[in-house]
C-alpha cells in the first residue's frame, strides 16, 4: 500500500492466495480420506454406528474447515489493510 497498491487490491492478493492453499489442501485432503475411507471400510462398519460414506461427513467435515480457513485468511488482510503504510514505515 505504500507504494500505490488499493485496499482491495491488497486483500484480494492475500485471498487469492488463501484461495487456492484451502482448495489444493481440501482436494488432496478428501482424495486421501476417500482411499482412507475404502481401506478401513470394515473396521468403520462395525465400530461406528455411522457409515463411513455419510453425505454429512464427506462434505460437511471439509466445508467447516475450508470455511474456517478462509476466514483466518481473510480477518488478518483486512485488519492489515486498516494499518496506514506511513505509521507502518515509521515502525520499521
Amino acid at each position: 500500500m505504500a507504494l500505490g497498491a488499493r485496499q482491495i487490491d491488497v486483500l484480494g492478493l492475500v485471498m487469492k492466495e488463501g484461495v487456492l492453499m484451502v482448495v489444493v489442501g481440501t482436494l488432496l485432503g478428501l482424495g486421501a480420506a476417500w482411499v482412507g475411507m475404502r481401506m478401513l471400510a470394515g473396521l468403520f462398519s462395525s465400530v461406528a454406528s455411522t457409515s463411513a460414506s455419510n453425505p454429512t461427513l464427506i462434505l460437511g467435515a471439509p466445508l467447516l474447515l475450508s470455511s474456517l480457513a478462509l476466514l483466518s485468511c481473510y480477518l488478518p488482510a483486512r485488519r492489515s489493510t486498516q494499518i496506514e503504510p506511513a505509521v507502518a514505515l515509521r515502525q520499521e
